[in-house]
């Protein structure tokens, strides 16, 4: 009888670098397939999108769609969070290089502006998304919700920074301030993408410009007390 040879350890251990592959390649799948959600979502809003409609896009099977999200509305939530990470990136994250203060608030509705216009064709996700869900429940919404709540939450944090900098008003209210602006960039995507109204862009400018001014911190116009003492020597 010939003694047959215990299996070797190496051998019964899995093979993880051909594990990674296969993540890394589902990722990028998936990877794919948002971005190509999301190109969707702009043109027909969340609403109209649907397993069916993207694995068409895609050139993929509907399973092999739905396998990455196992459901319309988990593909929606993703759709969401990528738009939100884009969104963090090119327009909050872009404008940290600036000082804190007035040239980082500044920078932040600049890139805002830069973003409103560029999607002023395709469209907003965070506006189309509260017209579709603002009379609605469920995680869809609030995925959405709390997207615009952490940005609405950075924009007045900058506001406050420009107040603790001496540059805005400490009297002022942040929430006040961060809503006027956040006003100037809905009305500028109804003005343009609505009413097609070609000096929209020029008018938010101003309304920002108008913003600062009317809360910038007033200058001092007191007499120094050194001044004052000396003009009352000099009377004496």
């Amino acid at each position: 009888m010939t003694d047959r040879k215990p299996p070797s350890k190496v051998q019964s251990l899995p093979v993880p670098e051909a594990g990674r592959r296969v993540l890394i390649k589902g990722q990028q799948t998936k990877a794919v397939i948002i971005d190509a959600a999301l190109g969707l979502a702009s043109q027909i809003g969340l609403e109209g999108l649907s397993i069916g409609a993207l694995a068409e896009v895609t050139g993929m099977s509907k399973s092999g769609v739905f396998a990455h999200f196992g459901s319309r509305e988990e593909l929606q939530i993703s759709v969401i969070r990528e738009y939100h990470d884009r969104f963090e990136a090119e327009v909050f994250y872009a404008a940290m290089q600036k000082p804190r203060g007035v040239p980082r608030l500044q920078a932040m509705f600049d890139n805002w502006m830069v973003q409103t216009s560029a999607e002023i064709d395709s469209g907003c996700i965070y506006i189309s998304g509260a017209v579709e869900f603002d009379d609605r429940t469920g995680p869809v919404r609030d995925a959405l919700a709390s997207s615009v709540a952490t940005w609405q939450t950075a924009l007045r944090r900058a506001v406050e920074l420009a107040q603790a900098e001496g540059q805005l008003s400490r009297q002022a209210d942040a929430h006040q301030i961060a809503f006027e602006i956040h006003g100037l960039i809905l009305a500028l995507h109804y003005e343009a993408r609505f009413l097609r109204n070609p000096a929209a862009t020029e008018r938010a400018r101003q309304g920002f410009s108008h913003i600062l001014s009317r809360y910038a911190v007033a200058p001092d116009t007191s007499e120094p007390p050194a001044a004052k003492a000396r003009r009352k020597t000099r009377a004496d």
